[in-house]
């Protein structure tokens, strides 16, 4: 269980609550690349951490991010015209660049000193691997942009996704961080015991603390006294990287590929999800079809998506398409996709969970550990003190592994090379 008050303190991350401050001292993920596809195209609206923005490729390429009112008479930027390295306030025409200074103030006097004074509030961006990220901390503490293995596999190599979840970061991360639900909520063939996750539903778990923030391992049992063992990377705040799963013993996956999540708060009470998929060898790309595919059985293809959204057609509105039939011959839960199954229950628990009321087992390790790493790290920044994982070089040399070890076997000294960033 946890206090109702450290419960506030990670759910909360509006300007000037200690979660709040402590996401806006990393680089977020805002947007796909492809949501801005052409120089003074059209704004695009951006919630993040509890505030209201407005988003714009200017006539160089650099995407801006600034306040969604104009700091005049507060009208919606929204509407505004992108042109000529600027946006420009369609109600009195002053116009704004990316960086929140005022270039033209048309419906004052020419030369007025207030010109000089008036900014719009902006936030800096950093645009690479096909996503925009955002620092919204204070300038003198910015970290260098984040470096993850997967923003440097080529764009041949390399798939990220976005979807719009109706629940708190956290229990969205937790979610991912979880590996016993995934013999459950994820089994959707009942009946195969080929599956590790099948065959042992009771993982072990083991967390090592790192200056990213951790890894950890979940451990089936397996056949012929080789065991299942799945690396995991945490990387702060709000992201997971995983092998994918070995279904076939001394199998080798035809597209080999580490799947992962970044979980970035809207508000308290929403957030987007974007995914990351990257193959782990050089001479093995991610074909588009067969990307596609994948997406479209995780249930966040094109197809799933409500048009002109990233919300999800199956939703709590419509209990996620629940099949009962398929539910008692087929599937654990009866729902399709994993990434549906996933928000179905993550979004379930309610807007904010209530964390004081639960009962956490040995399988929540990797929850707790998560837990105890944000708190102390609020508390670091509250001393001044910088936050782990936000420095590039802490976490631009790791990746995730899966594969069978022998019972008993160290698995850190087994997979070292492997563990190790290849791009």
């Amino acid at each position: 269980m946890l206090r109702p008050e450290d419960n506030e303190k990670l759910t909360r991350v509006g300007p000037g609550t200690p979660g709040g401050e402590l996401m806006r001292r990393y680089w977020q993920p805002i947007l796909l690349s492809s949501e801005l596809p052409e120089p003074d195209g059209a704004p695009v609206r951006v919630r993040l951490l509890c505030e209201d923005l407005v988003a714009f490729r200017d006539s160089e390429g650099s995407v801006g991010l600034v306040d969604a009112y104009c700091p005049h008479r507060r009208a919606p930027m929204f509407f505004g015209r992108n042109e000529e390295c600027g946006l420009r306030c369609v109600y009195h025409g002053w116009k704004f660049d990316r960086d929140g200074n005022c270039t033209d103030m048309p419906s004052e006097s020419e030369g007025t000193p207030l010109q000089a004074r008036v900014k719009i509030k902006s936030y800096p961006t950093f645009e690479k691997a096909g996503v925009v990220f955002a620092y919204m901390g204070p300038a003198d503490r910015k970290p260098p942009p984040p470096d993850y293995e997967w923003m440097r596999a080529p764009d041949t190599h390399r798939f990220v996704s976005k979807t719009y979840e109706a629940c708190n970061y956290l229990q969205a991360l937790e979610g991912g961080l979880d590996t016993a639900h995934s013999s459950f909520a994820h089994n959707n063939d009942i009946g195969n015991r080929n599956m590790p996750r099948n065959r042992d539903t009771a993982p072990r778990l083991d967390v090592e603390l790192t200056d990213y923030g951790y890894r950890y391992i979940s451990e089936r049992s397996g056949d012929g006294g080789r065991n299942y063992i799945r690396v995991y990377q945490y990387i702060m705040p709000a992201q997971q990287v995983r092998g994918s799963v070995i279904a076939i013993e001394g199998g080798r996956a035809k597209y080999p590929r580490f799947d992962g999540h970044l979980w970035t708060p809207i508000d308290d009470e929403s957030c987007f999800v974007f995914n990351t998929m990257y193959s782990y060898d050089a001479d093995t790309p991610l074909p588009r079809d067969v990307v596609m595919n994948w997406e479209s059985r995780a249930g966040r293809g094109p197809e799933h998506h409500i048009p002109g959204s990233f919300r999800l057609k199956a939703n709590a509105s419509n209990d996620y398409f629940i099949d009962r039939q398929m539910q008692k011959a087929k599937t654990f839960t009866g729902i399709a996709g994993v990434n549906t199954q996933d928000y179905a229950l993550q979004e379930g628990m309610g807007a904010i969970v209530d964390r004081s009321k639960e009962n956490l087992g040995t399988s929540d390790k990797a929850i707790v550990a998560m837990r105890r790493l944000m708190l102390r790290s609020i508390d670091g920044l509250e001393r001044g003190e910088d936050p782990p994982g936000a420095d590039p070089a802490s976490h631009r040399n790791v990746r995730p592994h899966d594969n069978y070890l022998e019972a008993g076997a160290d698995w850190r000294d087994s997979f070292l090379p492997e563990l190790a960033a290849k791009w």
